[in-house]
């Protein structure tokens, strides 16, 4: 891709960033990059035939691409017990996604609650409401797009789902079970334990509670699931499995037509998913640990069998950009740097439909990245997205 034997746009939307370290899909080169009214017109090796800003050898990145993280809510509800003004806390957490250098962001909110989250069924509407409301009026900086994370054990979900699935900004669609003994929270026992030191209730009244909400909660995703996965088809929307554990979860999820296994909690799970073709996605946050917080499998244990395609920031959003320069760096994993950023910015847009972005090529959105590197730390330096300095 070369812009450097074409007559240059004139006009000032027209853009050069020179000596810089390119991040392309394949490979990375010392070049120089141009974009115009907020698209890139053209990538080259060398010295730039134009004058334009020197990055002074830092790297130039696609802007991160985040289908997956919880965040928003965590800005809501900055503290227990304290609830946020969604417009506000929707501006507070816009501030650290494109500072974590993530330039389209999948909020991932939840649909119906938990016996630890009653508060997810009435915060949905005014949490999406704020997201419509900042976007429109030019408060945020990332682009935002909602991700539904439907809770199929609770009757509500189904309706809420219904109410919200509509609005142009859900964009994607996922269906989850929080339940003790399940999926990412296979230790019943210690379930039971966290749950005595919340609650102050017996070990008696614990263990009848549970017994009681796995009753009732099969008998609910019985129903939920599958008006769940028919509304997301309708919408024509992407649809994700979360937390897939055992064998009948690829089962169940590929016969409904689900194409993306979402934080897989044993290398089975994530081995059978690859053999159905889906897309894995594993949590960034866990790469940085060293291994899963809930003591699943460890997203390096699956890169080693070349299982992830994906990359998250789940519950910290600069984990991506830290997981990308660490896979690179080091030998533990076989992944280039271009390999690793792939997992953040292009796969993650073209799962999500989002073809436009997510790679420095000549036709794609100007969505880009300076970043530099201290002491193998990478810091984003400044952003753009669709050609507008956003940071």
């Amino acid at each position: 891709m070369t812009f450097s034997d074409k007559r240059a746009p004139t006009g000032s939307e027209f853009s050069v960033l020179k000596n810089a370290r390119i991040v392309l899909g394949r490979e990375v080169i010392s070049g120089h990059a141009a974009f115009s009214n907020g698209v890139i017109v053209g990538v080259d090796t060398g010295a730039a035939p134009q004058a334009g800003e020197d990055l002074g050898g830092d790297y130039l990145l696609p802007g991160l691409v985040d289908i997956h993280t919880d965040h928003f809510e965590k800005h809501v509800f900055p503290r227990a017990h304290v609830r946020w003004d969604p417009l506000r806390a929707a501006m507070a957490h816009d501030a650290q996604i494109i500072g974590s250098g993530i330039t389209t962001v999948f909020d991932s909110l939840c649909v119906g609650a938990t016996i630890k989250n009653p508060e997810r069924r009435e915060i949905l509407g005014p949490m999406i409401d704020a997201l419509e409301t900042a976007q429109a009026a030019g408060m945020l900086r990332a682009e935002h797009l909602v991700h539904l994370r439907c809770e199929i054990t609770d009757p509500d979900t189904a309706p809420l789902a219904e109410e919200n699935i509509g609005r142009d900004i859900v964009r994607m669609i996922s269906v989850m079970e929080h339940l003790p003994g399940r999926r990412q929270s296979k230790n019943i026992k210690a379930y039971i334990e966290r749950r005595m030191a919340d609650s102050g209730f017996s070990r008696s009244v614990v263990e009848k509670e549970t017994q009681e909400l796995l009753n009732r909660s099969d008998e609910v995703s019985r129903i939920v699931r599958p008006a769940v996965v028919s509304l997301a088809h309708a919408h024509h929307l992407p649809l994700l499995s979360h937390d897939d554990t055992e064998l009948h979860h690829i089962d169940e999820a590929t016969a409904e037509g689900i194409v993306v296994s979402e934080f897989p909690c044993t290398p089975e799970a994530a081995r059978k998913a690859k053999e159905h073709g889906m897309h894995v996605v594993g949590g960034a946050p866990n790469i940085l640990r060293g291994g899963s917080q809930s003591g699943n499998v460890a997203v390096s244990d699956l890169m080693a069998e070349n299982l992830v395609d994906i990359l998250a920031s789940d519950y910290v959003p600069r984990s991506m950009l830290d997981s990308a320069f660490m896979i690179a760096a080091d030998e533990a994993f076989t992944a280039d740097l271009a390999e690793a950023v792939r997992m953040v910015t292009k796969t993650p847009a073209e799962v999500a439909g989002l073809a436009d972005r997510g790679e420095i090529a000549e036709g794609k959105r100007a969505d880009l990245l300076q970043v530099g590197l201290f002491n193998g730390h990478p810091f984003v330096k400044r952003a753009w997205r669709a050609g507008q300095r956003v940071l």
